[in-house]
């Protein structure tokens, strides 16, 4: 067991040392409230101020020294924070802690940095020729990873087209417009959109090189309308050869086998099974159901005499051949 005395002199001369409680309970073994117990009350009102002792006092070694120097020499040099960080292997908030307040950019001038750097690196030349050939800034934005705002920084005033008149590089076949040629063609009966799409330009286009007494002129019939559709012959009505033959069908159906059941066996549908079977001797729903799933002719009183030896509703159920809700119904 260790003396108090002893115990209460190591405290206060590794606290006033600049150690922390924690850091001199952990290296003592004892708990934080024998330390704080050992510690007098005046000395531990100091504890901010010798937390701020211990920071100082650390950046006067040498390795802090040598840090703080790096991180100013990179950050002066326009990297962000995050690069710095990167490069020293520290956290962001270690660079943030060892530049000054007046040293650290502002948001905006931080990513007016970083936009200037990374243009720096955009071949201006290339863009510049790409953009004489027709592609926009949008899409040279697109192409280098960068803001179409970037772009138009290394582009010359001189070449910039202005908006919306960008050359299309898609060279598109167009016949020469001609009117006698549009009237013509158009009386004859042809569309303004056939005529659009042959000459390469809109149906509108057409529809003003064309007098408004010729369109209200116009032949309802001509060649613009299209065909009639041929009419088919329909196809004979050949019936499906199946294993089983209609009165067969028509025996095990009357026999009570359901159609689906009937159509398993003929390796068909049951909807054709029932297209094989006459109206009249078809089942409704309601009739299907109960032939299909027979309730036993089980009273109330067996159900309650099995109730009352002790059985579940599952197990009277399986004895009686129905199941648990439609035993405790009937009892």
């Amino acid at each position: 067991m260790r003396d108090p005395k002893a115990l209460s002199a190591l405290i206060r001369r590794r606290y006033r040392e600049g150690a922390s409680i924690a850091v001199v309970a952990r290296e003592l073994g004892v708990s934080k409230a024998t330390v704080q117990r050992y510690v007098p009350v005046r000395e531990r009102r100091d504890a901010a101020a010798a937390a701020w002792q211990r920071h100082r006092n650390r950046a006067e070694e040498p390795y802090e020294k040598a840090l703080r120097a790096q991180v100013m020499r990179l950050y002066g040099s326009g990297m962000s924070q995050q690069r710095v960080a990167a490069t020293l292997g520290i956290s962001v908030e270690a660079v943030v802690a060892r530049l000054e307040p007046g040293q650290r950019r502002s948001r905006q001038e931080a990513a007016r940095l970083a936009v200037e750097q990374q243009g720096e690196l955009l071949p201006q030349e290339e863009v510049v020729a790409w953009y004489v050939q027709g592609a926009t800034m949008a899409e040279l934005g697109k192409l280098y990873g960068v803001h179409p705002t970037t772009i138009r920084r290394r582009i010359p005033d001189d070449l910039i087209r202005s908006r919306g008149h960008a050359p299309d590089l898609r060279q598109r076949s167009r016949r020469v417009l001609v009117e006698e040629e549009v009237r013509r063609r158009y009386a004859a009966g042809e569309s303004a959109y056939v005529l659009a799409r042959e000459f390469g330009v809109s149906p509108h286009t057409i529809q003003a090189r064309i007098p408004d007494a010729e369109r209200r002129s116009r032949p309802t019939g001509g060649a613009s309308l299209p065909p009639p559709r041929p009419v088919l012959p329909k196809k004979g009505g050949a019936r499906m050869v199946l294993a089983l033959s209609d009165e067969e069908i028509l025996a095990r159906y009357r026999a009570g086998q359901s159609a689906t059941a009937i159509g398993r066996a003929a390796g068909v549908d049951c909807r054709t099974i029932l297209r094989r079977l006459p109206e009249a001797e078809r089942r409704g729903h309601l009739q299907a159901q109960q032939l299909n799933r027979p309730a036993p002719d089980v009273g109330a009183d067996a159900i309650r005499a099995l109730r009352a030896r002790g059985m579940s509703w599952e197990a009277i159920g399986a004895e009686v051949g129905l199941s648990a809700k439609t035993a405790r119904a009937r009892a």
